[in-house]
């Protein structure tokens, strides 16, 4: 009622943009009327009392375009120094992208390393010379035909921090057009569109497959059940 006095606003237009409001986070509703703009500080403090591990050199025991294999010469506070193994694999961009009807942009293919089938989102290596949204943009393309109408960045992760640098990056859209074919053979699977209900259920069968593929769905699901506002602006 004070909002409508002080606005003079009507009741109706005033709940259309409370709504649109609470759509993109910017405020919250408690109850039926109740508004509160959300508290997103972090009250978590980093310890600022310890140490870094001294790295005291590196050495390559095997290298080629996909893989490099080294041996690090670390120091961790209080321990002797030794070589720990480092896997260094590429930077690796993954795109969910969301239609109007709640649904999943997805691939259904086999992977020979674990031997099964899958669902996973499209996404791959970011190419030298392209940022992590092109190639993001370029990859839900030349996977599945469709081309997404824009991405937004969400998270970017290391999927096995103890050994292995493989920077991820996580993209969500919604809407894409269909423009053709997949054009990458070797990567492009059965394309289908899965309803986001059906995700935790797939999670429970183990049909979901990759980190990145798990990750970003995990945040679509997040931001659905907080009643986040849909991506929108492109990456």
């Amino acid at each position: 009622r004070t909002l409508s006095e002080e606005l003079s606003i009507g009741r109706t237009a005033l709940r259309q943009v409370l709504a649109k409001l609470v759509n993109e986070r910017v405020i919250e509703v408690h109850g039926r009327s109740s508004y509160r703009v959300p508290d997103r500080s972090v009250t978590t403090q980093a310890p600022v009392d310890l140490e870094p591990w001294q790295i005291h050199g590196e050495r390559t025991i095997y290298d080629n375009r996909w893989v490099k294999l080294s041996l690090v010469d670390v120091e961790p506070p209080g321990v002797e120094r030794f070589e720990h193994h480092v896997v260094r694999l590429h930077h690796v961009a993954v795109a969910a992208v969301v239609d109007d009807q709640d649904r999943v942009l997805m691939l259904w293919r086999y992977r020979f390393v674990p031997e099964s089938f899958g669902w996973e989102l499209p996404g791959g290596i970011v190419d030298e010379g392209e940022n992590a949204a092109e190639a993001a943009l370029r990859e839900v393309e030349e996977e599945t035909g469709w081309r997404p109408d824009s991405l937004e960045h969400v998270v970017t992760y290391q999927p096995m921090v103890g050994m292995v640098d493989s920077p991820h990056e996580i993209f969500v859209g919604r809407g894409a057009k269909l423009v053709g074919e997949p054009s990458d053979v070797e990567e492009a699977g059965h394309v289908a569109w899965v309803p986001l209900a059906d995700i935790p259920r797939l999670m429970e069968r183990g049909e979901l497959m990759g980190s990145g593929t798990l990750v970003a769905l995990l945040h679509v699901l997040a931001s659905r059940a907080t009643g986040a506002a849909s991506p929108t602006a492109a990456a």
